[in-house]
């Protein structure tokens, strides 16, 4: 009994490649967004972004984020600067004390992002 070879058509690449139907993010962007996950990655920053979000007017003092978190003022203020420098904190000096408001649109972006 002879055995019959079937060789199937040559797929190309429109045939096995789903075609885009949103913008894909750029490298820019991609950069921008890896440092926002990065600092809100740890849950310390986690925390001090609700607590921020959740106050009224969407700012605190350090001086009100210290104890909910239970860490001293200056590792408070540290992780205060990263939300900064990742852009997703103002901070406010006013006398001695910093006051840490949300950037306004910077939750819903990340949101975007990593919504489907």
């Amino acid at each position: 009994m002879a055995k019959t070879l079937l060789l199937e058509p040559t797929a190309g690449p429109a045939d096995c490649c789903a075609p885009l139907t949103r913008e894909p993010l750029g490298a820019e962007a991609a950069v921008v967004l890896a440092g926002r996950v990065k600092a809100i990655a740890d849950p310390t920053r986690l925390r001090l972004l609700s607590l921020v979000a959740a106050y009224e007017g969407q700012e605190a003092c350090v001086c009100d984020l210290t104890e909910p978190v239970g860490l001293s003022q200056p590792t408070v203020s540290h992780h205060l600067k990263i939300l900064v420098d990742a852009g997703l904190l103002n901070r406010e000096k006013r006398g001695v004390w910093s006051f840490y408001s949300l950037v306004p649109g910077a939750l819903d972006s990340l949101a975007a992002v990593l919504q489907s």
